[in-house]
């Protein structure tokens, strides 16, 4: 990959993948400005391999110098920093000695790309910052996520949903800060430092809005935040009713919140029936949150592996500046 320049009669795209489960059905997509456009489904599959998919998609379409435009720091860092090069001297493996992730897609990826070092680029873009291709793409690709339908044309869509919105679910204006992660009681210390980020943010940011998914842990204690700075807070529910089965007292504690709430986001229309369908509605209710957040302050200890795929999902999509990680005792 060159870092240089194109000349001036490059081509740029833009690419972006999505995921509504983060495993679960997913879908990639591509689009050259006043140009071409594509998009497909994966019934089963991941955030970041669909982001792999997208660039790889798009290189192996497009002929001439290209400028690939993703707000997914995995794939432009992986040139950008040629990540590439580490894991071909190790025969495939990462820093930590273990296989290198999405092989299948990274290998033919890389391999497109190498095959003229001169000829394409990547440049990351925030995700959901006004720029209108990145909105499109990220448009077409969870709408093939959600049909598993195949798209191409030329030129914009005449019609496409609105962003991760299936059922009106639409993000509140502002600067949206998310408050989560792992599901422990916040120490004094943690508290008191999530307290100060909040107010600091919104002394940044007029129009500030926290994002919140009010379960136990961090995410109650966001929305105390946000109470005390006297900034609005939205809860984002994954589906109707979810304290229902949580003890009496959280039950109290979550209706309370609730009723303090700016607004409240209900992104599944039916509860869930069984404990893995409840799993996967939070899972998409997380990825729902990293796709419109601005900023993030997640609570993670460093070793539970659920909430660092959560931490690492945001950085892809926000960029290590944007997502605070906190720690606290017993987390």
């Amino acid at each position: 990959m060159s870092q240089g320049k194109l000349n001036a009669l490059s081509t740029t795209v833009y690419t972006d993948g999505a995921c509504l489960g983060n495993p679960g059905p997913g879908g990639w997509a591509w689009a050259v400005p006043d140009g071409p456009y594509a998009a497909g489904p994966d019934p089963a599959t991941t955030n970041q391999r669909m982001e792999i998919k997208a660039a790889l998609e798009a290189v192996l379409a497009l002929d001439g110098p290209l400028e690939v435009v993703s707000d997914s720091t995995y794939v432009v860092n992986c040139f950008r920093d040629r990540w590439w090069e580490g894991w071909l001297r190790r025969g495939w493996l990462n820093t930590q000695k273990k296989p290198v992730a999405n092989r299948d897609l990274w290998e033919p990826l890389i391999d497109a790309v190498q095959a003229d070092p001169t000829r394409v680029r990547f440049r990351w873009v925030k995700g959901h910052s006004a720029d209108p291709y990145n909105d499109l793409v990220d448009r077409l690709a969870v709408e093939a996520a959600r049909t598993q339908q195949p798209a191409s044309g030329v030129g914009p869509p005449a019609v496409l949903p609105a962003p991760d919105a299936p059922r009106g679910a639409q993000a509140p204006e502002g600067r949206k800060l998310v408050v989560g992660g792992q599901r422990v009681e916040l120490d004094d210390d943690a508290r008191r430092r999530l307290y100060e980020i909040v107010e600091a943010k919104a002394a940044l940011h007029a129009d500030l809005v926290v994002l919140t998914g009010l379960r136990h842990g961090p995410e109650m204690a966001g929305a105390d935040a946000a109470v005390a700075a006297g900034v609005p807070f939205v809860a984002v529910l994954p589906y109707p009713s979810p304290e229902s089965v949580w003890p009496s007292a959280s039950q109290d504690r979550f209706r309370a919140l609730v009723a303090l709430a700016a607004d409240r986001i209900v992104l599944q229309a039916k509860s869930p029936d069984t404990k893995q369908q409840a799993g996967a509605a939070l899972s998409r209710r997380d990825a729902w949150l990293a796709r419109h957040a601005d900023e993030a302050v997640l609570v993670w200890d460093g070793d539970d592996d659920f909430t660092g795929r959560l931490v690492r999902s945001f950085r892809d999509h926000l960029g290590e500046e944007d997502v605070w990680v906190l720690s606290a005792t017993g987390a």
